[in-house]
């Protein structure tokens, strides 16, 4: 099962990927996460002890690996380098593993445009291709608001893309340039999740507004979500209500055909 996470910034994407990592982990499944967005903060909302935080480091700030297989310094657009270095022994390499889910942290490239020419750029993108033709029982991708990370040669190895959202216009908007990217570049799996949902209006604005997608849940808003990173413990553990519902989405999509 490989599943995207997406939406805009601020949604909750990060909560909903700790959220089913631990689900599927608690089921006895080999969860990798990976974190691609370039502030990294799943191991913080998985609760990784702090002396496994201090060794991630995200792969695309990795200067002297990346010039070691792509043979041009980071930073270097134009010129000579390899387009897909070796990348199949970085996810045992430079992750870590607690309670069940192996983490990675992949970060992006910070470019003033897009369709970077850089060896970072080919880097991530060839590590991203392999990450997708992984035999991993559990893939979860928590990517940076968009489809930027999937190529139309990838997109048949993901099982799912789950686009989260909040109750607003805003963010259903949002949800709606995702969703017409996602399904130019071949994506055909794309669900909604709510999150931050505080009363029933709210759950029944998102289900009138939804653009043209099935909903799989809807995630409360709770304040313990807050008090679970101030503690630095998993919200997985903290909110029960959250939990249920991250159970809730993982039994759908076992049920959904691929």
């Amino acid at each position: 099962m490989k599943i995207a996470i997406s939406g805009k910034g601020g949604v909750g994407k990060t909560t909903l990927t700790a959220l089913l990592a631990q689900a599927y982990a608690d089921q006895g499944r080999q969860v990798l996460a990976v974190d691609a967005d370039p502030s990294p903060c799943l191991a913080g909302a998985l609760g990784f002890p702090p002396e496994l935080r201090e060794r991630l480091h995200p792969i695309a700030e990795m200067d002297e690996l990346i010039e070691e297989r792509t043979g041009a310094k980071p930073g270097t657009v134009g010129g000579f380098f390899t387009l897909n270095p070796r990348v199949d022994d970085i996810p045992e390499r430079f992750s870590v593993l607690h309670r069940g889910v192996r983490l990675l942290e992949m970060g992006s490239v910070d470019t003033g445009g897009s369709g970077c020419i850089c060896p970072e750029a080919a880097m991530l993108k060839t590590l991203f291709t392999h990450l997708l033709f992984r035999k991993d029982d559990v893939l979860l991708l928590d990517m940076y608001a968009g489809v930027e990370h999937l190529g139309r040669a990838t997109v048949d190895f993901v099982d799912a893309m789950l686009i989260v959202v909040e109750p607003t216009r805003r963010s259903l908007g949002t949800a709606a340039q995702i969703k017409k990217l996602a399904t130019d570049i071949g994506v055909k799996r794309l669900y909604l999740v709510g999150n931050k949902v505080r009363n029933d209006d709210e759950v029944k604005f998102l289900e009138a507004e939804t653009p043209g997608l099935p909903v799989l849940g809807f995630l409360p808003a709770d304040l313990k979500v807050q008090e679970a990173d101030r503690l630095g413990i998993p919200v997985y553990d903290h909110v029960p209500e959250l939990q249920n519902v991250a159970r809730n989405i993982v039994e759908q999509l076992a049920e959904k055909p691929e």
